[in-house]
């Protein structure tokens, strides 16, 4: 993570939002891509990084990242942390990688979170299940009115998305202002079902996007989702394909004693 933070003066108390399954880093525009560019999970790849460079010019307009599937620098990448590397080609002051699947100098699976605003405290959350899912949980001020940033990748399996969902819904359920964004790998009508995480949340009903597969757009996997004490605008897919998710956005209004308790207005 960055040593330093821009100060709250310079961030608007609306806060732009964007979340992305990078793929790390391989451009997947067609379903038999999956067999033929498979390959890139393993080895490097010399457009790498100027695939990166094209993903950093986008996330630059935003204020708060979550990434999932992002590699923490291994050999497949060149050895390039793409938490690290995005951050600074971005301009974010503050930056963390999660590893999730530990796979040596082969791969470095993570998520990661790319914020304008220092967060106050950052845990870390080993979902259940099989190994390899995570969770960021970011907190930004203190006390009942802060704002907690969940950024989460969940599994492919039902019963493994449940007992995930439970887990986030737990950690939830106390918070007042939150948001939960990630690749959830199910669609806002498999997600409702989940009744322990809805109450918990009790997030706001967003138009559900289809953001995935990126080349033909069928399904609303990837989710910003927020709780009712949250206002925003209307949720946007971008049409940026850097992997087979395309990214979503959204830009959120703060409550006032939530700006105050982060520090963006004064007394």
């Amino acid at each position: 993570m960055a040593a330093t933070s821009k100060p709250a003066s310079e961030i608007a108390p609306t806060l732009r939002l964007l979340t992305c399954n990078l793929q790390v880093g391989i451009h997947t525009s067609a379903y038999h891509h999956y067999v033929t560019r498979s390959w890139q999970h393993l080895l490097p790849h010399p457009k790498r990084s100027s695939r990166l460079d094209r993903v950093a010019s986008t996330l630059s307009g935003f204020d708060i990242v979550g990434l999932q599937e992002v590699d923490g620098g291994s050999f497949r990448s060149s050895q390039v942390n793409q938490v690290e590397y995005l951050a600074r080609r971005s301009a974010f002051d503050f930056h963390f990688q999660q590893l999730n699947r530990d796979l040596g100098q082969l791969a470095q699976h993570s998520n990661g979170l790319l914020s304008r605003l220092a967060p106050s405290r950052i845990d870390e959350h080993r979902l259940p299940g099989m190994r390899g899912r995570g969770a960021i949980h970011a907190r930004y001020g203190e006390g009942p009115e802060a704002l907690h940033v969940f950024v989460a990748h969940l599994a492919l399996s039902q019963r493994g998305r449940a007992r995930q969902l439970d887990y986030l819904g737990e950690l939830i359920e106390p918070l007042h202002h939150v948001v939960v964004m990630g690749d959830l790998n199910c669609t806002p009508e498999q997600l409702m079902t989940h009744s322990r995480f809805c109450r918990a949340l009790q997030f706001n009903p967003l138009k559900p996007l289809a953001s995935y597969p990126a080349w033909q757009p069928r399904r609303a996997l990837d989710h910003i989702l927020l709780s009712a004490s949250l206002k925003a605008e209307a949720p946007r897919v971008l049409e940026a394909m850097y992997s087979d998710h395309l990214p979503v956005a959204v830009d959120i209004h703060l409550p006032a004693a939530c700006r105050f308790s982060i520090g963006l207005t004064s007394a």
